[in-house]
């Protein structure tokens, strides 16, 4: 969920990552555990429960998140003779900088099998960016739970990326 703006209400918290660091969350799989561990934190094991994975594949991408830098260990419980241990997203959403395109999948030149483009321009007050970015999030929050809770068959996997520019350029 890159390229969001930085300014966040407290209940929507966000980090500033890096495109390497943001090309981790190009997988949606990924996407859905984040969403699956920020606001508690959880076990691989509770959170393959939660998502319908399997324990091998969401403790492997649990480990990329980790050693991205991505999701932190919060605790670690001794239960018998196993270690449990509880992982937790750093952020809500995560912030890019820079020009470099973060999804390839959203490059123009991307010869994906089907795509939907949609643009427009819109005369708004602070206020108003504001709102409509928070809709969007919430909008995008709805999808990755609707996709976290699927259990169909038949699903591909999609980029979706929002951007919201002021059309004046940006004076030094």
């Amino acid at each position: 969920m890159p390229d969001q703006p930085n300014h966040q209400p407290e209940d929507h918290p966000s980090a500033d990552i890096t495109v390497e660091q943001a090309k981790l969350l190009g997988n949606a799989l990924r996407v859905k555990i984040v969403g699956a561990i920020v606001e508690v934190p959880k076990t691989s094991k509770q959170v393959a429960d939660e998502l319908g994975g399997t324990p091998g594949s969401i403790h492997y991408h649990i480990q990329k998140l980790y050693e991205g830098g991505l999701i932190d260990l919060v605790e670690t419980r001794q239960v018998g003779g196993i270690v449990e241990k509880y992982y937790k997203s750093k952020a809500k959403w995560f912030n890019t900088q820079g020009t470099k395109l973060v999804d390839p999948v959203l490059a123009d030149d991307f010869e994906s099998s089907t795509s939907t483009q949609v643009s427009l321009r819109l005369e708004l007050s602070s206020q108003q960016r504001d709102q409509m970015t928070e809709e969007f999030k919430a909008l995008l929050e709805k999808w990755v739970g609707v996709s976290a809770a699927s259990k169909a068959k038949d699903t591909k996997e999609y980029a979706i990326g929002i951007k919201l520019k002021a059309t004046d350029e940006k004076t030094t």
